[in-house]
């Protein structure tokens, strides 16, 4: 029976960016679904009851959820490329740093750029101690996984990609190359990357659909 991959996800959702960057890092063929979540399939309710979000990845009609779950699932299952790190101290430090990305930055690149106007100073402020010690962490590698796109690094797409997008799509600035040059290095090699470059959606698009979204959101308040 031949092998069955499906992923359901939202174009421009970074979440759903870094499940379709480690299946072509691994070059699995895959079905993918866009889902609108303002009218969910019948199909996502039925794999993920629980949270009824995406991304969802169903292989063999086994569903597999949360993005960082997802992406060590992805790792464990397909040979070829490796997203984890063998030795076990370095994949408890991917893992921490993944985790780090998800607990801390992207809350706070969401609420400068989103979030209720008192509350996006502060958020503003978060921002910019984040991605300084991301900055720290990088060093003088190329990418957080070393010389090669790791778990970290597709983890990060919400800063090498989305980060871009929001500031442009908001009108402000969080990530300057003056104050960050290690970071701003590595979204350079990072967007460079042809596998990156196939799982992102289009920026112009994707900026003119947020302003008119946030627009439209902060109008029926």
């Amino acid at each position: 029976m031949a092998e069955e991959v499906v992923l359901f996800g939202v174009r421009g959702s970074p979440f759903t960016c870094r499940i379709e960057i480690a299946l072509k890092l691994k070059g699995v063929q895959y079905k993918y679904i866009n889902e609108d979540l303002d009218n969910k399939s019948p199909l996502l309710l039925k794999y993920n009851p629980v949270h009824k979000k995406v991304p969802v990845l169903v292989h063999n009609g086994k569903p597999v959820l949360e993005s960082l779950v997802i992406l060590e699932y992805i790792d464990e299952t397909w040979q070829g490329y490796p997203i984890l790190p063998e030795d076990p101290y370095e994949r408890a430090t991917a893992r921490f740093w993944a985790k780090f990305i998800d607990d801390k930055c992207f809350p706070a690149i969401f609420k400068s750029c989103w979030g209720e106007e008192k509350e996006r100073e502060k958020a503003v402020e978060e921002v910019s101690v984040v991605l300084k010690i991301l900055e720290d962490e990088l060093k003088e590698k190329k990418f957080f996984g070393g010389e090669n796109v790791g778990l970290v690094d597709i983890v990060a797409v919400v800063i090498g990609f989305s980060l871009g997008v929001y500031e442009e799509a908001a009108r402000v600035e969080l990530l300057n190359k003056e104050k960050l040059p290690r970071l701003c290095n590595w979204i350079d090699d990072f967007l460079s990357n042809s596998f990156i470059k196939e799982s992102l959606p289009p920026r112009d698009k994707l900026i003119a659909y947020l302003r008119n979204y946030y627009r439209s959101d902060n109008a029926s308040k």
